[in-house]
């Protein structure tokens, strides 16, 4: 509280001191009114206005300094905790924003790095199944070559077997009558008759 805001309460202080001095001025009025009892006699008046005006001044002179810069020291430092509190508001206020943002941050990125990971996982997955795919592929391509190959060893096996008996049998029922080449090329041509009725 600065000297300018105390001057009413200075003002107020010489009022009450000439207020005083007026009521000194008419003792006879106020004893007139049957005030005596509130008012001093005028023998103790004089001495006690005089001790009044002697105290106020010393007051005034030292006191009221005193006093008026205590109340300013007292309102420059509600002030200063006023400030250090709202900076102190506005730091903590401007912190929770920066890791409100910086926490919004790092869910974006953590988000983003799931994401990948599913993407990469489903590319992973999709590469094994076209791989194991192909794999089968070429395991069922192989079994069935295999298995051709195989039948047709079979069948050469089977064919030879056939033209062999079927000239033994010949050569025993027709006897001496063909030789046995012959007989071996009408076994053939009669398999690969057979074989294309089959097919």
């Amino acid at each position: 509280m600065n000297a300018n805001k105390l001057g009413p309460a200075r003002g107020a202080v010489g009022m009450g001191g000439l207020a005083l001095v007026s009521m000194a001025a008419m003792p006879t009025a106020a004893y007139a009114a049957g005030a005596d009892i509130l008012l001093p006699k005028p023998a103790e008046f004089i001495p006690a206005l005089i001790a009044f005006l002697a105290i106020w001044l010393i007051l005034a002179k030292l006191a009221w300094p005193m006093i008026i810069k205590t109340l300013d020291a007292r309102e420059e430092k509600i002030t200063s905790d006023i400030n250090a509190a709202e900076k102190t508001r506005a730091d903590a206020e401007s912190t929770a924003k920066e890791a409100q943002d910086s926490l919004a941050a790092v869910q974006r990125e953590a988000l983003d790095i799931i994401a990948a990971a599913k993407r990469d996982g489903e590319n992973e997955r999709a590469k094994i199944i076209a791989e194991a795919q192909a794999s089968a592929n070429n395991i069922v391509a192989k079994a069935h070559e295999t298995v051709e190959n195989e039948r047709e060893k079979v069948m050469i096996q089977l064919s030879g077997q056939v033209v062999d008996l079927s000239v033994e049998i010949a050569s025993k029922i027709i006897g001496d009558a063909l030789d046995e080449n012959e007989q071996r090329h009408l076994a053939e041509k009669y398999l690969l008759e057979v074989g294309s009725l089959n097919d």
